[in-house]
């Protein structure tokens, strides 16, 4: 009989991740949980935002302390954004799952990881709803709660613009 491991091992080298991935800059976001990578997602933005001297608020519970259940995600300067982090797929792609359209924020902020830069799109509610952000997908079959926004790289924006497109953003929106 063969060995249950030496079988796990090369059904594994099979299913593994994209080649672009192994020895990247940004290898070890493939280690992690997606859920872990929306909450890598968020501390980025966060941090980004308070070094470039945004006001940031995230929702809380009863208690004051932070939650991870709420309609919005994060507000920048006032504006409810719903937040989204992906990596991106084989075939250059970014897959930002679970936009839900009944929840109340404003826009939506997406944030990209390659396996050596960093990409973000934001949107308002709006464009999202009226398709003008992209093609929205349902994510189950016959439901209608939660979809994806696909984008691919060169549909979103090096993070290197981000305080400049965010300024911007947020001054349109919040007129």
């Amino acid at each position: 009989m063969s060995d249950p491991c030496e079988i796990l091992d090369s059904i594994l080298g099979k299913y593994n991740d994209h080649y672009k991935w192994s020895k990247s800059r940004f290898e070890k976001i493939k280690r992690i949980s997606n859920q872990k990578v929306g909450h890598i997602g968020q501390e980025f933005v966060e941090i980004l935002c308070s070094e470039f001297g945004f006001a940031v608020e995230f929702p809380t519970n009863i208690s004051g302390k932070r939650t991870t259940q709420s309609s919005w995600d994060i507000k920048i300067e006032g504006i409810a954004f719903e937040q989204k982090t992906a990596t991106e797929d084989s075939s250059e792609k970014f897959q930002f799952n679970h936009i839900r359209l009944h929840r109340e924020y404003q826009a939506v902020l997406c944030v990209g990881i390659s396996p050596s830069n960093i990409l973000f799109g934001l949107w308002s509610k709006a464009e999202i709803t009226t398709g003008k952000a992209g093609r929205l997908v349902t994510m189950e079959k016959g439901a209608n709660a939660s979809y994806k926004l696909t984008k691919g790289v060169l549909d979103l924006h090096p993070i290197s613009e981000f305080k400049q497109r965010l300024l911007n953003f947020l001054i349109e929106e919040g007129t």
